[in-house]
């Protein structure tokens, strides 16, 4: 699944339908259970499907959750060398200050010089504002040029209802994010992040002889949960996002779920529990076709190679209604003719999936598995009269 998710999350980067690319659209839906929360969302991270939601769009505070997005930049600099696990940074008197302002804290100040790996932690585990101000800091020099940022890459996401103030989520005119938007940055950092992801499932940190628990409780609660991140503000409410991971038929599975606008700690892990409950109970999720698997063999024009091989962009998954996996139809709809030069992962059609009834279930590129260059000159003239013929 973790390759699957990187080779689709690029060319779904843009746009807001990271999630709705392959969204069900049966009949009869499972209908989702009622939940005490002001916006939701579930989605099935292997076949990318929305399984329910409610208001995931609306802009919301997000409180910590705003440290997911300044979590994925800390990363990315680790993966560009820009910063290392070992590697100390100073803690500033702006970093120190935050202890004044309420909220979680790792409980740094001026006189510390903690490890990259210890702000980390200290930032997904301990939740500090603390942390996130000092990670910011040692990213981009400055919290205003971090934030600048975390808004450039929310822009490239096509985040259009997500803008960012600060890096740790404290209420701010103009800070706000959806839930579908965080969802992104979560499955961002699950596909693109997997060892540091890990750091997510750990359910108590250390610092400074401070021990303090992560308060996502379903981490206690439900094996299956492994991350991800909490969230408190008095205008956000309680906020959680969770991830979990199960095995099945299909091979791994993963949902994620975004609750926001709890009254409570219990509140929200309650509620998130029993979303993903639903998730895991209601639907299957089918692996139809494998990466590099051929869905087609088609007759090429003017190719070095009479016939092209065709598939999904990745391994395909689809998520159904509990039962209906072994019911499903495959069609094809595709350019024809097929003219080359064909490139490797051309968009040539797309592959429709839908229930024995006929039913639409999901609708993915077809693309072009294996790369057909140009003929020669003989051999294109030859497909050109055969083409006018035909």
């Amino acid at each position: 699944m973790k390759s699957t998710l990187l080779k689709l999350l690029p060319a779904l980067a843009c746009s807001l339908a990271l999630f709705l690319t392959a969204g069900p659209a049966l009949a009869q839906l499972p209908q989702p259970p009622e939940l005490a929360a002001r916006q939701y969302l579930l989605i099935d991270l292997n076949s990318n499907q929305v399984l329910a939601e409610r208001d995931a769009d609306a802009q919301a505070e997000p409180a910590s959750l705003t440290k997911l997005m300044t979590a994925y930049l800390v990363f990315n600099a680790l993966k560009d060398g820009k910063l290392t696990l070992e590697q100390t940074l100073p803690v500033s008197q702006r970093a120190w200050a935050q202890r004044k302002g309420g909220g979680s804290l790792m409980f740094i100040d001026t006189t510390m010089t903690p490890k990259v790996s210890e702000l980390l932690r200290g930032l997904i585990v301990q939740s500090g504002n603390d942390a996130a101000i000092a990670l910011a800091e040692g990213v981009s020099g400055t919290v205003e040029n971090f934030v600048a940022a975390m808004n450039r890459q929310a822009q490239a996401w096509g985040l259009k209802n997500t803008q960012f103030k600060n890096p740790e989520g404290l209420t701010e005119p103009g800070h706000y994010t959806s839930a579908r938007d965080v969802a992104v940055v979560a499955a961002r950092i699950i596909s693109e992040h997997p060892l540091h992801y890990a750091m997510y499932s750990e359910r108590e940190y250390t610092y400074n002889r401070i021990r303090q628990d992560n308060r996502n409780l379903l981490l206690a609660r439900d094996p299956s949960v492994d991350g991800m991140k909490t969230g408190y503000t008095e205008a956000a409410g309680y906020c959680l996002v969770a991830s979990a991971t199960r095995d099945t038929a299909a091979g791994k599975r993963r949902l994620l779920s975004v609750v926001l606008g709890t009254a409570s700690m219990q509140a929200r892990a309650a509620e998130s529990q029993k979303l993903l409950n639903w998730g895991w109970l209601a639907w299957d999720t089918v692996r139809l076709f494998e990466a590099g698997q051929a869905v087609a063999t088609v007759p090429v024009w003017k190719g070095e190679k009479a016939q092209a091989r065709l598939g999904a962009p990745g391994a395909l998954f689809v998520t159904v209604p509990k039962g209906e996996g072994d019911k499903l139809k495959t069609t094809l709809q595709r350019i024809d003719p097929l003219v080359a030069p064909l490139t490797a992962g051309q968009v040539v059609g797309t592959i429709n999936i839908a229930t024995a009834a006929g039913t639409p279930v999901a609708a993915v590129p077809l693309v072009v598995i294996d790369p057909v260059p140009l003929a020669g000159i003989f051999g294109r003239a030859w497909d050109a009269i055969r083409l006018w013929i035909k």
